[in-house]
């Protein structure tokens, strides 16, 4: 079952940006904001400064696939923005998937907290 869909517009990534609250861990930014709708909307961010594309697209697919792994445990209704620093580049998938969790647990939108 499907509870997300992308975050695709620059305006949508720039409304997360002014209006959602932030929060990071070593390797992850996250943004979040109520979008008052049952999904989710997910939106990755990764610099030019982290790395070539090589390493900017295996990174978006890796924070991706932690989110899509783990989506069931996501409250909904949020615009997510998930920003890489560039210390990701070095990370496995394991770490990356546990940098998701807990920013997700830093700001209450993931069971546990």
């Amino acid at each position: 079952m499907i509870f997300s869909e992308s975050l695709k517009k620059n305006r949508d990534f720039q409304n997360v940006y002014r209006k959602g609250k932030s929060q990071a861990n070593k390797y992850l930014v996250m943004y979040l904001w109520e979008n008052n709708s049952m999904k989710n909307r997910l939106g990755i961010s990764v610099s030019k400064k982290v790395g070539n594309s090589v390493v900017r697209h295996h990174l978006t697919r890796l924070i991706r696939e932690s989110y899509r792994l783990h989506e069931e445990e996501f409250q909904r209704g949020y615009d997510l923005v998930v920003i890489a620093r560039p210390q990701a580049k070095e990370c496995s998938f394991h770490e990356i998937e546990s940098a998701l969790m807990h920013m997700g647990k830093i700001h209450h939108i993931v069971g546990d907290c």
